[in-house]
Order: structure tokens, then C-alpha cells, then sequence
């Protein structure tokens, strides 16, 4: 019997050992969000003249989970140019929205507008930057 609960013991304490090692990376699992607003500058032609200003409703948000080389995720703005990426753990990620590029004109070059922001606790709410794309 003490044989028995000495295995059980120490089986427990390597199940708590590894569990414990592990670092969870970036990414989805945990209870924390990050979000913000995308706004277009809509301008003329050729990017000399600011039409008007507003926040982007349907705008596609990307998010990138640490290092990682591709998006991880992907949610559209609501009407007002809200977007939330929900149930993340701690650590570092990238936001970004596409936007035409005005030093590029009159060729239509897209680039990423690039936020980043850090959750660095459990049931966080981060608010990244505005992203402000051109159109």
C-alpha cells in the first residue's frame, strides 16, 4: 500500500512538474481580447485633396499571434469600425488592415497598417491604436 502511494505521488508531482514548465505561446485559449477602430481617409484621385473621414464598417482586421510569419485570425469591423479579437492568452501580437499606399500613386500598391500591443494579464481588454487606412 505505501508502495502504491508513493508511485501515485510521485506520478502526480511530474504531472505538476510538466504542466507547470510548459509556456503557453500567443494565441487563442485564454481570457483576454484586444481591440480597436479602423478609420478611412478617403481622399481624391491622386491623394491631394481629404474627401472626408469616417470609421471603416466591413473593413477586414488581421491579427498575428507572436513571431509568427502568418495571420493567425481574422475578424471584419462592425458598423461604427469596432473590431475584437477575443480569448487570447498573454504576450505579444500584431494588428494590421490593408490601405491603399498614397507614395505609390498612380499605381495601386496595398500596405499593412501595423499596430502592436501586449496583453499582459488574464481577462484583459487591450485598446490598440486607431488604424487609419487610405482609400
Amino acid at each position: 500500500m505505501v508502495g502504491l502511494m508513493r508511485k501515485i505521488l510521485i506520478f502526480l508531482v511530474m504531472v505538476i512538474s510538466l504542466s507547470a514548465s510548459c509556456k503557453k505561446e500567443e494565441g487563442i485559449g485564454g481570457t483576454s481580447s484586444v481591440t480597436g477602430k479602423v478609420i478611412i481617409r478617403q481622399y481624391n484621385g491622386n491623394f491631394t485633396q481629404l474627401i472626408e473621414q469616417y470609421y471603416a464598417p466591413d473593413e477586414d482586421v488581421f491579427i498575428v499571434y507572436g513571431d509568427e510569419t502568418v495571420y493567425g485570425d481574422k475578424v471584419s469591423t462592425n458598423y461604427d469600425g469596432t473590431y475584437k479579437f477575443e480569448f487570447l492568452r498573454e504576450g505579444n501580437y500584431t494588428v494590421f488592415a490593408y490601405s491603399e499606399d498614397s507614395a505609390h500613386y498612380p499605381t495601386q500598391h496595398i500596405i499593412p497598417i501595423i499596430k502592436h500591443v501586449k496583453i499582459s494579464g488574464k481577462k484583459q481588454t487591450v485598446e490598440a491604436d486607431d488604424i487609419i487606412i487610405l482609400k
